[in-house]
């Protein structure tokens, strides 16, 4: 299902959006893309090649771009919009839950770029906050591929089922964990076991699920299992698969390239404190690996992970320390 032990090929996962896009025309469905003056980086460019009327640029403006796709969901089309993931949520907030989401039309709220990987941008274009400002509306729902084949599929689901999505991706090259078949299989308010394991569940997404099973191989060595989930379908959280995987495991520890306020870790905290047994299941606290209320800062993408501590060292070590 998952990568072998050869080096992974790498791949970003903002290189699947306009190939879904130009797959999906040639399907048969009734795709259009609106883009915000960046369709050469979220790479919808590739829609506009072979079909130029159903690729809309409407420049440098983001809040226009989700009127236009929100004029086109209401005239019965399939409508992706790019830009990166500040502009694409922050600047268009408004928009996405007055218009979009409190009508529940069909658009597909798709931007690149976000979290620390985008790299020596800075922290002005790192956005760290979509996840949390997504995945508080009502009718949208989040999907967060870790690779390039599953940003594939989270396109597909989105293509395939009515109603607002946000999907996140990445500029970076990462990591190819999925292969075509299994990431077929993806769906809508599922995670994934990517790596089984009786010691610690370990909770990712996107590109801190390569960061997890890194550390997961290096706590193998320490004779430590980590059973390593991939939260592809955030909202709505699988919650089965994530208990199911705890009550095995005792302790759990989330990673995500985003706040530990409002994202992944906050979703699974909501869950773990429903859940009345688990005030005498856990071993220890759970641990929450993500941005610590802090704005990113320019860098490459070792360097940032390693200072903002969501490589897989950190990952490792705070599995160490709930384990000893």
């Amino acid at each position: 299902m998952t990568r072998g032990d050869s080096a992974p090929v790498k791949k970003a996962t903002r290189a699947a959006f306009g190939e879904t896009l130009v797959e999906l025309l040639n399907e048969g469905v009734d795709v259009y893309a609106v883009d915000a003056d960046l369709s050469g980086s979220t790479t919808t460019v590739a829609l506009a090649k072979v079909a130029p009327a159903r690729h809309l640029n409407v420049g440098v403006a983001e809040q226009n771009m989700i009127g236009v796709a929100a004029g086109l969901a209401l005239a019965g089309k399939t409508v992706f919009t790019g830009s990166f993931a500040v502009f694409g949520t922050g600047r268009v907030y408004d928009q996405i839950r007055n218009t979009v989401c409190y009508t529940n039309l069909d658009v597909k709220i798709a931007p690149t770029h976000a979290g620390l990987s985008v790299g020596a941008d800075g922290g002005s274009h790192q956005m760290l906050e979509d996840i949390a400002l997504m995945r508080v509306l009502p009718n949208m729902r989040v999907l967060v591929p870790a690779d390039y084949p599953s940003a594939k599929a989270a396109l597909r689901i989105a293509a395939a089922t009515p109603g607002p999505f946000y999907i996140r991706m990445g500029r970076a090259n990462v990591p190819i964990i999925y292969d075509d078949e299994a990431a077929s299989t993806l769906a809508l308010g599922t995670a994934r076991v990517i790596r089984e394991g009786d010691d610690v569940t370990v909770v990712a997404c996107g590109v801190e699920v390569d960061q997890a099973l890194k550390a997961a191989e290096r706590l193998a060595k320490d004779g430590i299992e980590a059973e390593v989930i991939d939260a592809f379908s955030i909202k709505p959280l699988d919650k089965e698969t994530i208990l199911e995987s705890l009550r095995k495991t005792k302790a759990i520890i989330t990673c995500e390239e985003h706040s530990i306020i409002g994202g992944l870790g906050s979703a699974v905290a909501e869950l773990l404190v429903e859940q009345a047994e688990l005030g005498s299941l856990l071993r220890k606290p759970a641990k929450r690996i993500g941005v610590l209320d802090r704005f990113g800062t320019s860098g490459d993408f070792d360097e940032l992970f390693a200072e903002y501590k969501l490589d897989a060292q950190a990952i490792y070590a705070a599995v160490r320390e709930i384990s000893d």
